[in-house]
């Protein structure tokens, strides 16, 4: 029996993909929302973080 014959049984099942494409969505905005809108001085804090010996 193939996958998708499971997935014909379960009644509902159509709104997970709509879910899971508008989780997405709203994650890459808020990502990008917060990218552009991040402070200079905070960029260049987490640049040097890798290189920082104060702990």
């Amino acid at each position: 029996m193939k996958f998708s014959t499971y997935l014909v049984q379960i009644t509902g099942v159509s709104i997970y993909p709509i879910i899971s494409l508008l989780l997405f969505v709203a994650f890459f905005v808020i990502v990008t929302y917060w990218v552009y809108s991040i402070d200079k001085k905070e960029i260049q804090r987490l640049e040097n973080l890798p290189l920082d010996d104060n702990k």
